[in-house]
């Protein structure tokens, strides 16, 4: 029983990885390709990408949708603990192993027993604790700091930086042995100004949040968000966070222009602007796919749902019909006798016909369509670039 209950959590954390790793281009779809293929292994993980990309989100990922889900997830950043108390925060101590240890203690991979270790900022690790972990990767077992006693290590690891390690086993500030006992599968994480066309999606979840955290909810308008897709973004997928935050702040229930955006996401605002890091016309594009659906007037106005408070749009909530007054969607004819049935494009071609009669019973206006699907509207219109599924 317990295996199948472990199963089923695996099978709903990879059903529900598209509203983690939140994203609508190729990357992301990459990235989510990865994460299924390496979940299920024991293999090293080893995450490499900026700072802000998401590395720890990717890791709970891996772990959501590997057979320790049910297991503990543990993470340590390296690089924040100090190098004298790194030893002691691994592996733990026994009572009296040094001055201040009044009682005995457990170490990140005691408590990580069973189920994933995340070492966040695993360069920064000092030169003589890398020589211990890679004992412990390679042996599995350690010895709480002041103790004799060894322990097994039953542990999945997952690493991650923003340094290039190559370069530091170069210099010799990081063992290569160590190195490839970590690398075992690399994962690249690509910065977000490289995936402009995730932009909308994640500043969409965003708001989501802020609005569930305090009830304040904003819009972004069509420019503003073609705007943002052309940003830097040095800080990454967190950075995004925080403005939104912020705006959700300083503008809560209204609908964000370009001229309320900080300077630095409005280069007109500081003068000469420089050349747009991605093709206009495309960023334009994707919006409006993104967006197909939406009744004109709500083009125009806003880009983002739900509505804000006070937002003078007709009131659709009488609209939101209930999923059994859907037309009725024709079967897929299935010839059982055949013997071999492919469940899973069976079901997709189920999934696609519901989504259509979603949209056409709601004029084509997604948020509504997500509504009677039960579906986050971002989720919905993820679905329908996945399937191409367009007005006729």
């Amino acid at each position: 029983m317990a295996g199948t209950a472990t199963a089923e959590a695996v099978t709903a954390s990879r059903v529900n990885l598209e509203k983690v790793l939140v994203g609508a281009g190729s990357a992301i779809a990459s990235l989510r390709s990865l994460v299924v293929q390496v979940a299920p292994k024991m293999a090293n993980v080893l995450l490499l990408g900026e700072s802000g990309t998401g590395k720890e989100v990717i890791a709970r990922a891996i772990h959501d949708c590997s057979t320790r889900s049910r297991g503990p997830f543990v993470a340590v950043n390296c690089g924040a603990i100090p190098a004298e108390l790194l030893e002691s925060e691994l592996f733990g101590h026994e009572k009296g192993a040094f001055t201040g240890a009044v009682s005995a203690r457990k170490g990140r991979f005691e408590m990580a027993e069973g189920g994933t270790l995340f070492l966040d900022e695993i360069g920064d690790m000092p030169f003589d604790m890398q020589v211990k972990l890679l004992r412990v990767l390679q042996e599995r077992t350690y010895e709480r700091v002041g103790g004799t006693k060894a322990q097994k290590a039953n542990v999945r690891i997952v690493a991650a930086t923003h340094q290039n390690l190559e370069s530091k086993v170069e210099s010799g500030e990081f063992r290569m042995d160590l190195f490839y006992r970590l690398n075992v599968f690399p994962i690249d994480v690509p910065p977000l100004r490289e995936r402009p066309e995730d932009v909308p999606l994640l500043a969409q979840r965003f708001i989501d949040l802020q609005q569930e955290q305090s009830g304040d909810v904003i819009n972004l308008s069509r420019e503003a968000l073609e705007q943002l897709c052309q940003c830097e973004w040095p800080g990454n997928i967190r950075e995004l966070g925080n403005l939104v935050e912020r705006l959700t702040i300083l503008y809560p229930g209204e609908t964000i222009e370009p001229s309320q955006l900080p300077n630095r996401y409005n280069p007109e605002a500081g003068g000469e602007s420089p050349a747009p890091r991605h093709d206009p016309k495309a960023v334009a594009q994707f919006i409006d796919e993104l967006f197909n659906g939406l009744d004109e007037k709500s083009q125009d106005k806003v880009a983002t749902l739900p509505m804000a408070a006070g937002d003078d749009r007709e009131d659709l909530s009488g609209l939101f019909a209930a999923a059994d007054d859907l037309p009725p969607v024709t079967p897929h004819v299935v010839d059982f006798q055949v013997g071999d049935i492919d469940l899973k494009e069976h079901l997709a071609n189920i999934e696609k016909d519901l989504i259509f009669a979603a949209l056409e019973h709601s004029d084509w206006v997604n948020a509504q369509a997500a509504k009677r699907l039960n579906l986050q509207r971002t989720t919905l219109v993820e679905k329908m670039r996945k399937y191409d599924i367009k007005r006729i």
